[in-house]
């Protein structure tokens, strides 16, 4: 068996690389029909997709969080659902529930409906809109891929991810995410409002009678494989090293530590930190068209992976202090190894 910094069957697997590349820019391609601009955030998404995690996708409303991930899903071929987060959501909305069906020989007994979590890409939207009760419903599918109802456990059909949708938090109306489910998303994607050209070209499409035609140019099973061989990029000890540094130096430590990071911050990043920098910068390295990991991918990704994993004390909030400002701040404190990949 090889090991999972091991390349089984190198002529195979390069083959395949070349495919992820040739993917990438077929899928981007048809994105773009339908998304303008925010070519960073499409980017994530990819990524999230490769690497098979879910992520988070933050702005105010109107900036096509929505229909990014539903346009992706199309263009992958892959079953889609949508879960409106409200208030008044109960928990067997999303994962289903058991109903009193009439049998054939006229008897009656509990039949399970699947709820709309039986999907290839469910997209949780405006997920802080609903009590964190309803929110928690998703850790088992996001974590596990399955979800238990009545004590009977289903499975989730792969590929499968959960994109999530927020309004920022000042909004009236939101509830924050619980720490312990913001730690399961990959990747905090932020999205702004476009460039003014961009949104110009926006108006300009979504007002004309043509409707772009959307074709599948990557299909479910290529995804899995595409999966696969992220897990077999070798990585670095270097590397790996650097990950888990950058991620151990978010956290406050009594007995030594970068002082900015005792001063502004109340809790830092898990392992899962440090694993979603390592799986992000293999999918990154592959569609850039390398089959290593270097230090700046993992750099890359830091914006992304740590900004909802680092929780700001009193002192920051009242200073004004981001947590983009404090990975930025880690990013130049914490030195990269000289031998550079």
């Amino acid at each position: 068996m090889p090991t999972n910094t091991e390349i089984a069957d190198p002529p195979t697997d390069l083959a395949l690389a070349e495919r992820i590349q040739e993917g990438r820019e077929k899928i981007l391609a048809e994105v773009r029909k339908i998304i303008i601009g925010q070519d960073e955030a499409v980017e994530h998404v990819l990524l999230t997709l490769l690497v098979g995690g879910n992520s988070l996708l933050v702005g105010v409303p109107g900036l096509a969080k929505t229909l990014l991930i539903h346009t992706v899903a199309q263009v992958l071929d892959l079953e889609f659902s949508r879960i409106q987060f409200t208030p008044d959501l109960m928990p067997s909305d999303i994962t289903g529930t058991d109903i009193i069906q009439q049998r054939e020989d006229g008897s009656r007994g509990l039949a399970f409906t699947p709820g709309p979590v039986f999907a290839n890409v469910v997209l949780a939207d405006e997920i802080n809109r609903t009590p964190p009760k309803t929110q928690a419903a998703l850790l088992e599918a996001m974590q596990e891929h399955r979800v238990t109802v009545q004590a009977k456990t289903y499975e989730l059909t792969p590929p499968f991810f959960v994109f999530a949708t927020q309004n920022p938090i000042e909004l009236e109306g939101t509830y924050p995410l619980p720490e312990a489910q913001l730690d399961r998303f990959m990747f905090h994607i932020r999205m702004d409002h476009l460039e003014e050209e961009e949104e110009m070209e926006v108006v300009r499409t979504t007002t004309d009678e043509v409707e772009p035609e959307l074709a599948r140019v990557v299909s479910r099973e290529d995804l899995i494989a595409f999966q696969d061989l992220v897990r077999r990029v070798p990585v670095a000890e270097p590397v790996l090293r650097y990950a888990v540094a950058l991620v151990r130096a978010s956290r406050p430590s009594p007995n030594g530590g970068h002082e900015f990071v005792k001063e502004w911050i109340q809790y830092g990043a898990s392992v899962r930190a440090a694993q979603y920098l390592i799986l992000g910068g293999k999918a990154r390295a592959l569609v850039q068209g390398r089959l290593t990991v270097g230090f700046d991918d993992v750099r890359a990704l830091a914006l992304p992976v740590l900004r909802h994993r680092i929780l700001t004390n009193f002192r920051a909030e009242s200073e004004g202090r981001t947590t983009d400002e404090l990975v930025k701040k880690l990013l130049d404190a914490v030195p990269v190894p000289s031998s550079r990949m």
